[in-house]
C-alpha cells in the first residue's frame, strides 16, 4: 500500500518536473528575435537561432519578427513649393534592429506602424513642400524618396526600427484639380483638332485648284493642237481637190456634184423645191453634166 502511494508521488512528481522542465524551454526561429521578460520586466535579449532555456513561471518570452516589414501608408494631401496640391500615395518597408527598445517604446507592430505612419506623414510634407509639382512628378523623384527615408528612418531609430526604403507609389492631383486639367487638356485637343482641319480644308483647296487650272491648261493645249491639225488637214484637203481639180477639171466637177446629191438627197428627211431644169440637176439629164441646150447641140 505504502508502495502504491510512493510510486503516484513520484509519477505526479515526475509529471511536474517534465511540465516544469518543458516550460523553461524556448525556441528562438531565424525570423525572430526573443526578449525574455521576468515579471514584466526585459531580462535579454536573444538573437541566435536555436533552444535556450529560461526560468519556468517566472520568465516570459516575446517574440518579434526581424524580417523586412511593410507600412502601408493612406494617401496623404501635400502642398508642393509651387501651391500645387498633390495625393500622395506612399508605402515603407522596416527592419526591428533592437527588440528591448522596440518593446520598451512601442511594444506591438500595429503601433510601430501608426508611429511609423505619422513620421512618414511628416517627412513627406517636409520634403514634398520643398520641391516643386515637377520635381515631384518626374525630375527628381528618386532623390525624394531618399530625403524622405533618411529623415524617417533617423527619427525611427529611437523605436528600435531601421527604415529600409521608402517609395511614393502615386501622386496625383485632387480630384477636382484633375478634372480642371482634363477639360483644359480636352478643349486643347479640340483647338488643334479644329486648326488642323481647317489647315486641311486649305491645303484640300489649293489642291484642288491646282489640279482645276492645269486641266484647263491641258484641255486648252488640246484644243489648240486639235485646231491646227484640223486646219492643217483642211488645207492639205482643199490642195488635193485643187490638183485633182486642176488635172481633171469635169472629173472633179462630177464628183463634187455626186457629193452633193449625197448631201441632198437623203430618203428621210429631205425636201426641195427646184425647177425641173434646174443646174443642179443637169447629170440626170446629161452624164456629162452639160448644160441643156449644149445637149440638144
Amino acid at each position: 500500500m505504502k508502495l502504491g502511494i510512493a510510486g503516484g508521488v513520484l509519477a505526479v512528481l515526475a509529471v511536474i518536473a517534465a511540465i516544469v522542465g518543458y516550460s523553461a524551454l524556448f525556441t528562438v526561429y531565424q525570423t525572430r528575435l526573443a526578449l525574455v521578460v521576468r515579471l514584466g520586466q526585459p531580462v535579454r535579449v536573444v538573437t541566435e537561432p536555436g533552444l535556450n532555456f529560461k526560468l519556468p513561471l517566472i520568465d516570459s518570452v516575446i517574440y518579434v519578427d526581424k524580417r523586412i516589414l511593410d507600412l502601408e501608408n493612406a494617401a496623404a494631401e501635400v502642398i508642393a513649393s509651387d501651391q500645387k496640391r498633390l495625393v500622395v500615395d506612399a508605402f515603407a518597408r522596416y527592419r526591428i534592429n533592437n527588440a528591448l527598445l522596440f518593446y520598451q517604446s512601442v511594444g506591438t507592430v500595429d503601433a510601430a506602424n501608426s508611429r511609423l505612419s505619422t513620421l512618414l506623414n511628416a517627412a513627406l510634407r517636409r520634403v514634398l513642400g520643398e520641391a516643386t509639382l515637377t520635381h515631384v512628378v518626374r525630375d527628381d523623384r528618386s532623390a525624394l524618396m531618399a530625403r524622405v527615408r533618411e529623415q524617417v528612418d533617423r527619427e525611427a531609430a529611437a523605436f528600435g526600427i531601421t527604415v529600409v526604403d521608402v517609395r511614393i507609389r502615386r501622386a496625383d492631383l485632387p480630384a477636382e484639380n484633375s478634372q480642371a486639367v482634363f477639360e483644359r487638356m480636352k478643349s486643347e485637343r479640340k483647338r488643334e483638332a479644329t486648326e488642323f482641319r481647317a489647315q486641311g480644308s486649305q491645303r484640300a483647296q489649293e489642291i484642288r485648284a491646282r489640279a482645276d487650272r492645269d486641266i484647263t491648261v491641258i484641255i486648252a493645249d488640246a484644243q489648240s493642237k486639235g485646231d491646227t491639225m484640223r486646219g492643217e488637214g483642211e488645207a492639205e484637203r482643199n490642195r488635193i481637190f485643187a490638183e485633182a481639180f486642176g488635172k481633171d477639171p469635169d472629173f472633179f466637177a462630177f464628183y463634187r456634184s455626186m457629193q452633193a446629191y449625197e448631201s441632198g438627197l437623203r430618203h428621210s428627211d429631205t425636201r426641195m423645191v427646184l425647177k425641173p431644169d434646174s443646174d443642179f440637176f443637169r447629170y440626170f439629164a446629161d452624164p456629162a453634166g452639160r448644160p441643156r441646150e449644149d445637149a440638144k447641140k
